[in-house]
């Protein structure tokens, strides 16, 4: 049974997108990350650590594109 996390958002009852740890899933499919449309995207732990740096690092952050 899958871990839950984390709720992004969580302001509304839309669903919002979720993160859970599946520790019974595959090592390269145990982070997964569902949206608002029921999609869901699974990643080994190492490509979630490297997720967080890039974020942590600022790599993710979006830019307004120039007028």
């Amino acid at each position: 049974m899958a871990q839950h996390i984390a709720t992004f958002c969580g302001n509304c009852n839309c669903g919002c997108p979720e993160l859970f740890v599946d520790h019974e899933a595959p090592e390269d499919k145990r982070v997964v990350i569902t949206d608002d449309f029921g999609q869901r995207i699974q990643m080994s732990l190492d490509q979630w650590q490297d997720l967080v740096a890039s974020a942590k690092a600022g790599t993710l952050d979006l830019q307004p594109l120039p007028a």
